[in-house]
């Protein structure tokens, strides 16, 4: 396992990732599409969040079964917790990992506007 390190833009909200990079997902969904989120599923324990107080909001729409953390002072968002197919998962923004090459990765079309 390869532990990662992100962070929203003015880290005020930081994380690791510990998992593989091998299925990034790109996503159509209303809110992925907008944003243009690479995102990288694994379990709850992969992902540690450490945030400055009152840093951290959360998003929710549709199902409302996922928590979106952006952070309050730039907006990015970092990372999310939910259920994904009855399974509780964590996934993070690969674009907040300054050291992965994002053109190196291989990416998994999800078709979530169809959920």
């Amino acid at each position: 396992m390869t532990t990662y390190s992100g962070s929203c833009h003015c880290g005020s909200i930081r994380f690791t990732y510990e998992g593989e990079l091998d299925r990034v997902i790109t996503c159509n969904c209303s809110h992925c599409r907008r944003k243009g989120f690479l995102l990288a599923f694994g379990p709850v324990e992969a992902i540690q969040v450490e945030a400055r107080d009152g840093a951290m909001a959360t998003y929710h729409f549709n199902k409302h079964a996922i928590d979106h953390h952006f952070c309050t002072t730039c907006g990015t968002e970092t990372h999310a917790f939910g259920n994904v197919r009855g399974k509780r998962m964590g996934m993070v923004n690969v674009r907040c990992m300054p050291d992965v090459d994002l053109d190196a990765l291989t990416l998994t079309k999800v078709d979530g506007a169809s959920f």
